[in-house]
């Protein structure tokens, strides 16, 4: 049981937070490792402490409006965990001049001298993957044109991206908070995201689009709840226009509705989708997405749990990194598991539980997972009794230690820490603590 306590000794915490997101999003850089470990540290404790209260209704408001204001805080800071805003500007500077951004390569411009105005040498030097085609579906695309368009300063464009986010966050909240209410949830539940430093500092501090992925998908879980196909499908549509890891929670849908529902569902999903995308949709569009997905398998590799003893395996068995092949047969195997999970789910069971195993196994077989990829799980958790990952939440931000000023080097050992912590927390939270046969029978979902 929550231990109750006084508003007096919230308001120390409240401020002692917002010093510290202060202090982290102006005067800190990723290099500075031991600096933004501890107050991280001192964020998650505070964390943590907040969520394991019990509050009274008001008490709560004052939290969610913290929450909105430790976001609001950072609204004038530049990303000091990503680079990915350089290449933000780069794609909204060649939708404004008429270009499609799938078109080309950012070298293309500079190698061929290309003139496209506010395409500067200085801001090529700062993207982070001048050599492979953009990765950003068209909501994305939307928001950096009109984040790019009015300005050539990276930082007002980086501010224009924030608000938005913001608004998207304060969106979730609300409609996270009505979701709890209508599964019979406790409304605390909401702090567990609204309130984690991870989903505060990389969502609104690093511009990551998760928090319009994690927006729409909030939405459309509200209106499927509620039967309305035509919003749920909409909604749906956006978060894969904003990300496209929406696609794969979709054959989950199925085992909740009549198989002719179902069908209308995907139907005027698959609508949405295709208007959203015929902007770009054309064979340079196809062809670099395509590219930029294949090398995400196939080529890049950051913090990744089954993967890594792959790997190792390739080194010992071929003398040399498997990860083309072996990227490639974990995305299959990836696929047959998010298949299962949607088909052998429990149907009781809301919706949030299988689509958050479908995410969690997905980035259990990925070859990458930056520590804005567990946000979504964040979300989902709240709606279901599974807290592992919050744990994740803390862990996998000290992945961020292999950032020096001489270049990044991966320090293996946080991974180690960090997979078997949480895998071993999942493990006794779902087949332990939380069992799905014997634990759900009364679930009001």
């Amino acid at each position: 049981m929550p231990e109750k306590v006084s508003l007096n000794k919230l308001w120390p915490v409240v401020a002692l937070s917002a010093i510290l997101y202060f202090y982290f999003a102006y005067f800190l850089e990723r290099t500075q490792t031991f600096d933004i470990s501890i107050v991280y540290a001192a964020l998650f404790g505070l964390y943590l402490w907040t969520i394991n209260k019990e509050w009274k209704a008001k008490d709560l408001q004052i939290l969610i409006y913290s929450a909105i204001a430790f976001r609001v805080l950072l609204l004038a800071s530049f990303p000091n965990l990503s680079d990915d805003i350089y290449r933000f500007v780069w794609d909204g500077k060649l939708i404004d001049a008429g270009v499609n951004p799938f078109a080309y390569l950012p070298s293309h411009y500079i190698e061929n001298n290309v003139s496209v105005d506010g395409l500067t040498v200085e801001l090529y030097s700062k993207l982070n993957s001048p050599n492979y085609f953009t990765i950003y579906p068209p909501f994305a695309q939307f928001l950096f044109w009109m984040a790019a368009a009015p300005t050539n300063s990276i930082l007002i464009s980086a501010g224009i991206i924030r608000l938005f986010i913001i608004a998207a966050e304060v969106g979730t909240i609300l409609i996270g908070v009505k979701l709890l209410r209508q599964w019979k949830l406790p409304e605390t539940n909401i702090l567990i995201y609204a309130l984690n430093p991870l989903i505060i500092l990389e969502l609104t501090g690093n511009l990551h689009f998760e928090a319009f992925m994690i927006f729409f998908l909030v939405a459309a879980m509200y209106f499927f709840m509620q039967m309305k196909m035509l919003n749920t499908a909409g909604f749906l549509a956006l978060s894969v226009a904003a990300k496209l890891l929406p696609l794969m929670l979709l054959p989950a849908l199925l085992k909740k509705m009549k198989v002719k529902k179902a069908l209308i569902l995907y139907a005027l999903t698959g609508l949405f989708i295709i208007i959203l995308f015929t902007p770009f949709l054309n064979s340079e569009f196809i062809k670099g997405m395509r590219e930029s997905v294949g090398l995400y398998f196939q080529k890049f590799e950051f913090n990744a749990s089954i993967y890594y003893l792959v790997r190792e395996y390739g080194y010992w068995d071929r003398g040399y990194n498997i990860i083309e092949t072996a990227g490639k047969d974990l995305a299959l195997s990836s696929l047959l598991g998010i298949l299962i999970i949607s088909i052998f789910y429990p149907r009781k069971l809301s919706i949030a539980y299988p689509w958050l195993l479908v995410l969690t196994f997905y980035l259990l077989m990925s070859t990458t997972v930056h520590p804005w990829y567990i946000s979504s799980l964040v979300i989902l958790s709240i709606f279901t009794k599974y807290r592992y990952a919050v744990l994740w939440s803390f862990l996998i931000f000290f992945t961020y230690a292999g950032y020096t000023a001489n270049g990044f080097q991966e320090q293996l050992w946080i991974t180690v820490v960090e997979y078997v912590a949480v895998i071993g927390f999942m493990i006794y939270e779902i087949f332990a603590k939380y069992r799905w046969n014997l634990n759900y029978e009364n679930e009001n979902h």
